[in-house]
């Protein structure tokens, strides 16, 4: 992801032509080009826009451990009946560096209460009737006798849920209560409320829904889960793109300090916390409740190879450019193989050990690894190889994916390109935000791809971005996944090239993002697939097995007559899959005629994702452009009528 707004955004216009004569296409069933590669549709994940603490990881309460920049950041001083107290943030940097700040509390309230509140992540989501669990680590030397209320508020500051918490004792302990709402609330809050005399030290105050994906204690959205799981994604890449690298390298991500016990964890400033003045977020950090354990634990319940990306010794050079020097390089290279072993390694092993002490005594099955985000020139060349040298000799099984850098072609792409071939490279890393005409006029980008020995193509990061009057972004219109649509085409018709790709980014608040268009947006309540993932799903979950021709008259469909389209087989099912874009503004009718197989007597199907180009979906309205069914009766000559501004996936099936 490029780290700065940098492109001319363009609306996709439709062609104008007079509609079409019936089209004739040729699907040659028996003939396979190559194999779709298991992994090659998947999803790109990084923190922005608040997709990780406010997004997909539940937890509920905005700054819990009091390590913001500011502590208290997130919350605010409750007094009630006049009773009175005073917080202190206290830093412990030389017993604890990874937590070290703790809010102690003293509390005068022999009438009322005294305490604290937190707002959330632009507000907290209660659902009325859900279970919310609330837990903090106490030490209460001189409040032994303090009694506690944890309270859900509403967005008029009403009750809406409580529960009772007491018995606190000298030591640092965790203190757990459950509660249940009785109302619903898109932007609730959390009180803590203390009654006595005498002091309290409070760290990691959390709250959680009991409804979490999979019900893991402390997890997941679950919703936001369920759209991952429901693209049924080949891969998920992760922690990102440009969060990988950080502004400079105090802030890259390094994923040690992202497992073990969450209360361990090392939390710091989220890089896009002020990377667009326009959109400046300034209470967005990484609690990294949402670390690397999680992550591939993510990939594994939803069927999917983890791809995590990591470090290469060099920050984001759209920001300080800073790289470790090569003398020093050792340990970054050292996580990388470290991460193998957390992933793969026997439980004996010491970072084996550590997964299995976090729940998961067997392996990952990691497969794939990339070095490096978006990095270019000599400096990444020559940290890359000493990364390829090192995995590749312990783990040969490894595959590797490196950088062409952030642009899809000239001098940086063609140096990388250059330096790469000869590598040990498995997957070169490619990206693409470019103005819809480009997806349309690059659709058959890979059908001249060098397929000598050499490394194939992930598509790691692309979406057709579309300008819309004065505004820096863009927004999900259905005009831009048409020419997304368009463009996959020739990605699955190159599959022996392209064998990975993945839309970014994935996520985004409605309220606290930093970068659009993206695939999913979401609110404390809700969440709303947009026409681009309607897009993404189709091709995914009708992936077949091996990747055959579809002609007009010998040639492959790339745009001529406004028409593209790819063709797989799906050998375990016995079905022929098509893929058919039209991106005109007419209807155009098509006469398939499949060769190779017998169409059989069972019924076919065409799915159809069409709209105005200018369409989106929204949480008031989220079905505006979702797919329709419709039934074909199976031969092996169809005539199908593909609408205007149109993705057709049709599932012929054959004896």
């Amino acid at each position: 992801m490029f780290c700065k707004k940098f492109l001319v955004l363009a609306t996709l216009a439709l062609s104008s032509t007079p509609t079409f004569a019936q089209t004739q296409l040729t699907v040659q069933a028996n003939k396979p080009i190559t194999n779709v590669p298991p992994n090659m549709w998947g999803i790109f994940f990084e923190d922005i826009n608040f997709a990780a603490d406010g997004g997909l990881y539940a937890e509920l309460v905005k700054n819990r451990s009091f390590e913001f920049f500011t502590p208290l950041m997130g919350w605010k001083e409750v007094k009630q009946n006049k009773d009175t107290g005073h917080i202190l943030i206290v830093n412990r940097t030389a017993v604890n560096t990874a937590n070290p700040r703790y809010a102690a509390i003293m509390v005068d309230a022999p009438n009322g209460s005294y305490g604290l509140s937190n707002e959330g992540f632009r507000g907290m989501g209660i659902t009325k009737g859900q279970q919310y669990n609330f837990s903090m680590w106490a030490n209460a030397p001189a409040g032994t006798g303090l009694q506690a209320r944890v309270v859900l508020l509403d967005e008029k500051d009403q009750p809406i849920g409580e529960a009772a918490l007491s018995g606190f004792h000298d030591g640092w302990q965790p203190y757990k209560v459950s509660l249940t709402a009785t109302g619903t609330a898109a932007k609730g809050k959390l009180q803590l409320l203390f009654k006595g005399q005498g002091s309290i030290d409070l760290d990691m105050v959390s709250l959680f829904p009991a409804n979490t994906w999979k019900n893991r204690p402390n997890g997941l959205r679950a919703d936001l889960a369920q759209m991952l799981a429901d693209l049924k994604p080949g891969f998920i890449r992760f922690p990102g793109g440009c969060i990988v690298e950080g502004r400079d390298l105090a802030n890259r991500y390094q994923w040690k300090k992202t497992v073990g016990k969450p209360e361990e964890r090392t939390l710091i400033v989220n890089r896009w916390n002020t990377e667009f003045s326009h959109r400046s977020t300034p209470d967005y950090f990484q609690s990294f409740g949402l670390g690397f354990f999680e992550y591939f634990q993510l990939a594994e319940d939803i069927g999917a190879a983890p791809l995590p990306i990591l470090n290469c010794g060099m920050a984001c050079q759209f920001n300080t450019g800073e790289v470790v020097a090569m003398n020093e390089l050792d340990p970054y290279v050292q996580d990388a193989l470290d991460l193998i072993e957390f992933a793969n390694g026997d439980a004996n092993t010491k970072w084996g050990a550590l997964r299995a002490a976090m729940g998961h005594p067997g392996p990952f099955h990691l497969t794939l690894m990339g070095v490096g985000n978006e990095q270019w020139d000599p400096q990444y060349i020559e940290r890359y190889k000493i990364f390829e040298q090192a995995i590749k000799s312990k783990y040969p099984d490894i595959k590797l994916v490196s950088s062409a850098g952030p642009f899809s072609k000239g001098p940086m792409f063609d140096y990388l390109w250059k330096e790469l071939k000869s590598s040990r490279a498995d997957f070169i890393d490619e990206h693409y935000y470019m103005p819809p005409q480009w997806f349309l006029s690059n659709a058959s980008r890979y059908d001249n791809y060098d397929r000598k020995k050499g490394p194939k193509i992930f598509a790691g990061e692309y979406a057709a971005h579309t300008k819309e009057g004065t505004e820096p972004e863009s927004r999900n219109t259905w005009g831009s996944a048409l020419a997304e649509a368009a463009f996959m085409t020739g990605l699955e018709r190159n599959a022996d090239v392209v064998q990975m790709a993945s839309y970014a980014p994935l996520f985004a608040h409605v309220e606290a993002w930093q970068w659009r268009p993206d695939l999913i947006w979401f609110d404390n309540l809700r969440a709303v697939g947009t026409p681009n993932y309607y897009v993404q799903k189709l091709f995914s979950a009708n992936k077949g097995t091996q990747v055959v021709p579809i002609l007009q008259n010998g040639a492959v469909l790339a745009g001529k007559d406004s028409l593209y389209a790819s063709a797989t087989i799906d050998a375990a099912a016995k079905q022929v899959i098509l893929k058919i874009v039209n991106v005109s503004a007419h209807a155009q009718s098509l006469q398939i005629n499949l060769q190779g197989v017998q169409a059989a007597k069972g019924a076919a199907r065409q799915q159809v994702l069409t709209a105005n180009t200018l369409a989106i979906n929204t949480l008031d309205d989220p079905g505006k452009v979702v797919p329709v069914t419709q039934p074909l009766t199976a031969g092996n000559h169809l005539a199908i009528n593909a609408a205007p501004a149109s993705l057709n996936v049709i599932a012929i099936p054959y004896k």
